[in-house]
């Protein structure tokens, strides 16, 4: 057997063996007390490709496959948001834990390791019913965070920030928010980083989702470098971007990448959402990905909304966003360039550990019949477990 493994996915590719083949390398797999430990010369054609599991680094678990009782949908984010509120009333126990169940088998399926779902948790202190099922889920899920989701302006009253941020620290959460345009962003965003600071959270902003003149990416930023915050931020959407000058990108691209910060572009329920109009719309619903990343700003790929009113359609798979995200942000081959964004940065920018091919456990690594990262991006073959494929080998 000989296998592709791709050289962005080994951290020391000088020292793994194997030949370079685009943008893998090319050999047979060396197995030593269940670890990959490296490529013996190859003996023949490359069959399959080897990674590691895939990272989901957004979504909303609470939300997702409730399209089939919303009726008619469309439109923007505002109009989504009340949609979705409206379906609330369905939101018991049994409703919560049959669908993110559901989502999470789903991820699982397509390769995920680790997912970070947000849940929304409205305007009052206490943790809504939604965290309280999914916390329960995360039980048996170890690789499941949880994020909570509530509108910036209410971190800036101190009830909610302290229970909130107590509620977090005992369950292992993610302090999150959502920032659009609200004179209360500043004293917010204050907030929720003293919160954070004080409990040793990570912190997961909704921010700047939608097209048109909004900053709050930039402020975040601002804050982060001014506190010396030094856990985990990760700020998704920030479609907004693709309103701002080449000055101005740079701007904040520089400081992003100062702070730490990470950016998560969501093109699935982005491109549906963004840029609406009487017609064919004539915008992109993405972010600023080849600019922000050429700054040093670590950019992964999320999937967002699945079968919502936010987006009837999609998937809980990373490798169906990411190929998107090909196509909608022209990210060109070798596309093994790319794949760092749904599974080592992503990993990284969820503060979990980076797992890299190299000498991880092959219960950590995924197997796939493709000879071609584009192959793979495209989905052009399932994605199966390598313990059991690999430990056959020398």
């Amino acid at each position: 057997m000989t296998i592709l493994v791709p050289l962005s996915l080994i951290s020391d590719p000088t020292a793994f063996g194997g030949v370079t083949r685009g943008d893998c390398l090319h050999g047979a797999p060396v197995i030593n007390n269940g670890k990959l430990s490296g490529l013996a010369p190859p003996t023949g054609a490359p069959e399959r490709m080897v990674l590691p599991r895939l990272v989901e680094p957004h979504c909303h678990l609470d939300k997702c496959h409730t399209i089939n009782r919303l009726g008619q949908v469309g439109g923007d984010l505002h109009h989504a948001i009340a949609r979705q509120h409206e379906d609330k009333i369905h939101w018991d126990e049994d409703d919560l834990r049959h669908r993110a169940t559901k989502g999470l088998t789903e991820a699982q399926d397509n390769g995920c390791g680790l997912i970070r779902s947000h849940v929304d948790w409205g305007n009052e202190p206490a943790p809504p019913l939604a965290w309280s099922v999914l916390v329960e889920l995360a039980e048996d899920h170890p690789n499941l965070q949880l994020a909570a989701l509530t509108g910036i302006e209410m971190w800036s009253y101190p009830e909610f920030a302290q229970t909130v941020g107590n509620v977090l620290r005992l369950t292992d959460g993610v302090a999150g928010a959502f920032l659009y345009d609200d004179p209360r962003t500043q004293a917010g965003l204050r907030a929720i980083f003293a919160t954070a600071m004080a409990h040793g959270l990570m912190l997961d902003f909704h921010v700047d989702e939608g097209l048109g003149d909004l900053n709050g990416l930039e402020m975040i930023a601002d804050i982060a470098l001014e506190t010396g915050f030094d856990r985990p931020i990760l700020c998704g959407h920030c479609v907004s971007l693709m309103d701002r000058g080449p000055s101005d990108v740079a701007r904040i691209a520089d400081k992003l990448a100062k702070a730490g910060i990470t950016v998560c572009t969501l093109p699935v329920t982005n491109l549906y959402l963004q840029g609406r109009t009487d017609g064919t719309p004539d915008r992109r619903g993405i972010t600023r990905l080849h600019e922000l990343r050429a700054a040093g700003v670590p950019v992964v790929v999320g999937s967002d909304n699945v079968a919502d009113g936010f987006c009837p359609l999609g998937a809980h798979d990373p490798r169906a966003a990411l190929a998107l995200a090909c196509v909608t942000a022209h990210l060109d081959p070798p596309l093994g360039d790319w794949l760092p964004s749904i599974t080592t940065d992503a990993a990284k920018a969820l503060g979990a550990p980076t797992i890299t091919v190299d000498c991880a456990d092959l219960s950590q690594l995924l197997v796939c019949d493709v000879t071609h990262t584009a192959d793979f991006v495209a989905g052009r073959a399932p994605m199966r477990s390598a313990s059991e494929e690999l430990s056959s080998a020398p």
